[in-house]
This record gives C-alpha cells, structure tokens and sequence, in this order.
C-alpha cells in the first residue's frame, strides 16, 4: 500500500497547489490513516513543501489493526518535547519556508486553530475543506477487498447467531454476542454499536438494545458491522421468533424488502443521489409509511462507517463507479415493532454485471 499512500498523497499535493497553498496539515483521524496509513492516537499528517511528515505525540504502537506508517514517511514523535502534534506540525511547516498552510477547519478547534496562528505567524492559514473526504469516495480495490473481508466477518456471525437459541435472552445480551463473535472471526472490532431490537422496538433507526427479553412472535431486527483493517461495512435484517409470521408482519416486511430491492437496483454509476433515495421512498409511500421515514435510505462506508455519499431526498451528486454504499430502509410502527433491511453493495456498471452485494446473509424472512 505505499505507493497507494503517496499516490493519494500526491492527489491531495495537486488539488492545495491549485488553490494556492504551499503545505496542508491533514488532523481527521480516518483522513490521516487514508494518507498515511496509519493513524496512532493525536497524530496529524504534514503534507509539506519539502518533506512530509506524520508527527506523533508518542511513538506509533505496532499493531496491524491500527495499520502501519508509510514507510515513505518520517514519523516525527513528540514524546520528548510534549505538545500537540497539530501546532508541532504547524511550526515545522513555517521552519520548511512554507508560506501557506491549508487545514482542515471542520476539524480543528478554535483553540488549536489559534495556536497554530500563534507559532506560524508567517504562514497563510486556508481552509482545506472536505478534500480528503472527497478523495476517499471512490474506493480502490484494496480497499473494497478490506470491505469484502468484513462483510464475510459480519455474515458468519449473524448466520451463528441465528443457529443458537433467542428465546428469553435480552437485547443486551444478543449484541454483546454478536460482538464477540466479530471479533473471533478476525474482526478489528465492531463498526458501530451492534443494534439488537425486538418486539415493539424493532425496526427502530439506530436501536440501543435494552434488557426486553425476545418472545415468541417477536420481531427481531438486528444491525452490527465489522471493521477489518479499519474498514468498516454495516448488514441489517429482521426475522421473526418462533412461529409463523402474522399477515401483518408479513405485509410489511414484503414493502420494506421491495423499497430495498428498488434502492439496490438503482445503484449504478451516473445515478443521482436522491435518484436512489426516491426509489426506495417511494414503495414505502405507496404502502402510505410516509411519516416517520429515516432521513436517508444509504451511505457510503470505509473507513468510517457514515461517509459520503449520502442518499437522500435532498442531496446533490451523482454515484461513481467503486463507491461503496448502505441501502438500509426501514419502517417502525410505534408499539408494534418493524422492519429493516441493510445492505453493503459496491456500485459496479452494468458490464461489471452491476451493483456488487458484500452482505449476503439471506433477505427471506425467516421465522427462528
């Protein structure tokens, strides 16, 4: 992966010379480790005019779910002087005669902004923006292989913990399961917080399980992800407990599977964003679920797990082809419970044989 950081690296090179800007100071974590390839607590990546740096406040612990530094990059550690690595970085660029600095102000502090002004009054300080984020859009094949790899990881562990028993086991317990298991699979840990809901809270966005223990009849609406070398994908399903789905569960989740289906089937390079969105939207607002809708039907995922794009009503853009993207409606009726399905999938053209689905736990639904 060197010659991808320094490729990336370059990129990032182009676009500050083009706005002007002699050197670049890169603080988001997940930006960081995009460019550098590893991101150790606190550090910060110094795109200089001489030489790029990654400066540490301690020296970069070896372990491979971190990832590792470029070995093309000097590693500039603090531990001996102190201090934040954002304003050290801010005093090495000037020391390099570098009279402009673009930082990532959406990052920043106000304090640590000012102090960077206060250590390099020479230096012109401009905003870099969302560029790094907007490079990390469109994935390698590397990186989707990182994503493939946890998706694998988070289909074994849903698929064991459907063979095991649910009854009378709390929310709690399910998601704490679902984690480990991710984990003795090869996982660097969970994506996000492993969402286990049942009865009337499933269905429920971003669900925290409680200690409601799963009865017969229940719905059982689970969503948990796995990062693998920092990458991170997301799968959700419902299934119902121990009997024979009632007609009313049935109906909804037919709609919830067809809104999916339809968000899945639109992924393909030049899509508008919100094309994607009123796919889906719109089979569930023709089954009259207009109220109470997420505000998203997807977004894009890597190393973290809420990226753009995001696939809303309201969004501007079009899908590229590599961008990883969720397709996750849903519908939740207030003391009933609902429905949702989620999907990791790589947009892939038509030639590629279309968009490439990562989870592939089965969409039946299942009574367990």
């Amino acid at each position: 992966m060197s010659e991808m950081h320094a490729i990336r690296r370059n990129r990032l090179r182009e676009q500050c010379s083009a706005a002007g800007n002699a050197a670049a100071l890169v603080s988001r974590p997940a930006n960081v480790r995009y460019l550098a390839g590893a991101a150790p607590h606190g550090a910060v990546l110094l795109l200089g005019s001489t030489e790029d740096l990654l400066v540490c406040a301690l020296p970069p612990e070896d372990r491979p779910a971190d990832g590792r530094p470029d070995e093309a990059l000097r590693v500039h550690t603090l531990s001996r002087t102190g201090g934040d690595p954002a304003v050290a970085a801010a005093r090495l660029a000037e020391a390099q005669a570098a009279d402009s600095l673009a930082v990532e102000e959406h990052h920043l502090t106000v304090t640590r902004h000012r102090a960077i002004h206060s250590v390099a009054p020479r230096v012109r300080v401009a905003d870099l923006g969302s560029a790094v984020e907007q490079l990390r859009v469109v994935k390698d094949e590397e990186e989707i292989s990182c994503l493939r790899i946890g998706a694998e990881i988070a289909d074994q562990a849903l698929g064991e913990l459907l063979e095991s028993i649910l009854v009378g086991r709390t929310e709690r317990h399910l998601a704490l399961e679902l984690e480990r298991r991710l984990v003795d699979h090869g996982a660097d840990g969970p994506a996000f917080a492993t969402s286990v809901a049942t009865g009337p809270n499933a269905g429920r966005r971003a669900h925290r399980p409680t200690d409601r223990r799963v009865e017969e009849g229940d719905f059982l609406s689970v969503c948990l992800g796995a990062t693998y070398r920092g990458y991170r994908c997301e799968i959700g399903r419902t299934f119902v407990i121990g009997t024979t789905p009632a007609d009313w569960q049935i109906e909804l989740y037919d709609l919830v599977f067809a809104a999916q289906r339809a968000g899945r089937e639109s992924l393909v390079p030049g899509a508008a964003y919100r094309d994607v969105d009123r796919a889906a939207r719109q089979v569930l607002d023709s089954g009259g679920h207009t109220e109470g809708l997420p505000p998203l039907t997807g977004h894009g995922v890597g190393l973290e797990i809420d990226e753009d794009p995001q696939l809303g009503p309201a969004a501007m853009g079009k899908l590229d082809a590599c961008v990883p993207v969720t397709v996750e409606p849903g519908v939740h009726l207030p003391g009933r419970g609902g429905v949702r399905i989620d999907d990791t999938l790589v947009v892939r053209p038509e030639a590629d044989g279309g968009p490439e689905l990562l989870t592939i736990t089965t969409k039946e639904l299942l009574a367990l």
